[in-house]
């Protein structure tokens, strides 16, 4: 199994500066071309862990365009363990063609379910999952995003003893696993913090199930309206980053992150220190499918190259 057969490191790519702070990002998404950034990392030692075992099936969730579901899929092929995805929205069994990452999903062998939104909220509790449960005895269950203590394992591997330079650490936060992974694995001296992609008043206690340090901050005021939302606004500033520096980010994540780190500086916000290492933690493979639906609401692209 090459995929996850040996730990990765990623380049930090300084930037410049910008109203006195240093800031830096740490191209994680530089990692693998499919299963980039913190899916790599939360994948690596859940799928270590898989591959050694017999007949078993990996079952997950996600959205239509969900990086977790396309890194899952990928590393089942690659692992030779078979996954199924559980897909939010009934309406997708019938548009798989028009979501490039579902098509994606299918061609790397993965098993689609779609489920209402009811449905996919009750995750293992629904009806078709306690079915799949007791079809395939040897079934393990996969958290959406990916977010357990091997992923949180995994994702203690993306700082090296050379980031140690820096005052403050930012990341995105959707699940909580990343960032506690970043927690456990920074100085006690450096501030972590964390930008939320989505509307969850419980998130900090996800990441506390993971970590007792208490040197974190979650940002919860740049979600642009929750998870998936955006605006043109935020669009113009993705364009406009990746204009400046060549560096893609996307409108679920990474464009929220840098979006708010910029602005609380601009606003005299900031409340850390200005050695600030960002955390690229890709989710770029949902670009496109992205520019579709901004085509369709007459919004302009984003800006990317894969080359």
């Amino acid at each position: 199994m090459t995929l996850f057969a040996s730990s990765k490191s990623s380049i930090n790519l300084p930037l410049d500066s910008f109203e006195g702070y240093q800031i830096s990002i740490k191209r994680e998404d530089l990692l693998h071309p499919i299963v980039s950034g913190n899916k790599f990392r939360k994948l690596k030692y859940n799928f270590l862990k898989f591959s050694k075992q017999k007949q078993i099936v990996v079952l997950t969730f996600g959205g239509a365009f969900s990086n977790h579901l396309a890194a899952t899929a990928f590393a089942g092929k690659e692992s030779k363990v078979q996954t199924i995805g559980i897909v939010r929205g009934e309406e997708w069994k019938t548009k798989i063609a028009q979501s490039s990452t579902l098509d994606f999903c299918q061609a790397q062998g993965m098993q689609l379910y779609f489920v209402s939104r009811e449905a996919y909220r009750q995750k293992e509790a629904s009806p078709l999952v306690q079915t799949l449960i007791k079809k395939e005895h040897n079934l393990k269950i996969l958290p959406e995003g990916g977010t357990n203590a091997l992923a949180v394992k995994g994702c203690m591997e993306i700082l090296t003893p050379e980031d140690q330079v820096f005052d403050t650490i930012c990341c995105c936060v959707g699940t909580g696993g990343t960032l506690a992974g970043l927690i456990e694995s920074a100085a006690t001296t450096q501030k972590l913090v964390g930008f939320s992609a989505l509307n969850n008043p419980n998130l900090a206690l996800e990441v506390k199930k993971y970590t007792s340090k208490t040197n974190w901050h979650i940002q919860d005021h740049y979600t642009f309206g929750g998870y998936a939302k955006y605006t043109l606004e935020l669009i113009q500033f993705i364009n406009a980053f990746y204009q400046q520096y060549q560096i893609p980010l996307d409108p679920i994540y990474t464009g929220k992150m840098l979006f708010g780190i910029f602005d609380l500086i601009k606003t005299n916000q900031w409340v850390w220190k200005k050695k600030i290492l960002v955390i690229h933690s890709g989710g770029l493979q949902g670009i496109h499918p992205m520019n579709l639906q901004l085509q369709k609401k007459g919004l302009p692209q984003l800006l990317y190259s894969s080359d």
